[in-house]
């Protein structure tokens, strides 16, 4: 370098030319910064891992990939998420092992039957969400500016309204808005509550009032929950019966976290006194149809609402009475996250929800 120095410092001098002149100072430039730099290693592309620098690839996945890797994520099971994109669960494990492929390091722990983030995975999560966030209100946004609603909107339900009263409804929907399909997922009313808060559904009707501040919750449509036993049963033709005899019966409960088993408690206490473990419980069933099936089977009574039981009603396979001196009425409520913006699908789906309504 100092031959070069000299070489170039004499022939400007006896030739100097512009080109000989800018290469004099770029090579001298050069040199100073690296004499008045401290020396260190260069980790430009590249990071650190276990003690070894590795050349990182660029990274690039699509937005699909994101948003099934937040569903494995938000509801921590595969298979779970594979039925909340609509691929099967094959699918859904070959296109996280090719994220995680991309990335370059495992995003998800396997534990037993719970899947959870790594340190990585938590880190992509997070941004992740912010982008399917962004994308999501471009597309809300160029909608809302066209006057068209079309896409997909997610909510969620739980047993009674998911299963008997949405699709007797979502047609009179789809005449109005024919290019929005709806993903209905039905759910006990705590886990309706968690994944609207969570962004997982934009809505949710459940079977009690929420007393959550940060849900807007409104009254919907009514209903009654009566007892209900095969039409075979010694009580079926009677009008009612006193609490008393039920502990006399074997009984059939909807699971914790069920709105349902929730009104039921509420209506047992004061003024009534009545304590709902008096009761011969033989099982808890998670849904509104498997306690009718356990009911026509011969394993029990329960208390179910009268909107689950329309056609079992008309066909005479089951029957109805009440409990004596109580009358158990509830209602079912819309529920939304307060901090997030309505989108125009969930406006247009809000509307025709609150235009059915029953008050």
């Amino acid at each position: 370098m100092i031959a070069k120095f000299a070489r170039l410092g004499f022939e400007l001098f006896t030739k100097p030319s512009k080109s000989d002149f800018y290469e004099f100072i770029k090579v001298r430039v050069t040199e100073n910064r690296k004499e008045s730099r401290p020396k260190r290693p260069s980790f430009s592309g590249q990071i650190l891992k276990k003690g070894v620098i590795q050349k990182m690839a660029s990274i690039d996945f699509d937005f699909r990939q994101l948003e099934i890797f937040c569903k494995v994520v938000e509801l921590k099971s595969f298979s779970k998420a594979a039925d909340a994109v609509f691929l099967a669960q094959p699918s859904v494990s070959e296109r996280i092992a090719t994220l995680e492929s991309r990335v370059g390091t495992q995003l998800l722990d396997r534990l037993g039957r719970q899947v959870v983030p790594t340190a990585t995975g938590k880190l992509l999560y997070n941004h992740a969400c912010m982008l399917l966030n962004m994308k999501k209100d471009a597309c809300n946004e160029i909608q809302d500016f066209l006057g068209t609603k079309q896409g997909e909107i997610h909510i969620g339900g739980s047993t009674i309204p998911g299963e008997y009263i949405f699709p007797n409804i979502l047609e009179n929907f789809r005449k109005k808005h024919p290019l929005v399909t709806v993903a209905l997922t039905i759910s006990d009313t705590s886990e309706i509550e968690q994944r609207v808060m969570n962004g997982h559904f934009e809505l949710g009707v459940i079977g009690s009032k929420s007393t959550n501040d940060r849900l807007i919750c409104r009254e919907l449509w009514k209903d009654e929950l009566l007892l209900t036993v095969p039409i075979g049963h010694k009580w079926a033709g009677k009008k009612q019966v006193p609490f008393e005899n039920l502990s006399k019966e074997p009984f059939i409960l909807r699971e914790t976290g069920s709105g349902t088993l929730k009104i039921i408690k509420e209506y047992l206490k004061v003024p009534h006194a009545k304590d709902i473990n008096s009761l011969n419980i033989v099982a808890r069933l998670g849904s509104s149809t498997a306690v009718k099936e356990g009911i026509k089977s011969g394993l029990g009574i329960s208390i179910l609402s009268l909107k689950a039981l329309d056609t079992e009603l008309k066909t005479g396979m089951l029957t109805t009475l009440k409990i004596e001196n109580l009358t158990m009425e509830r209602s079912f409520y819309l529920i939304r996250d307060k901090r997030r913006n309505v989108s125009p699908l969930c406006r247009a789906m809000l509307d025709f929800l609150v235009s059915t309504s029953e008050n």
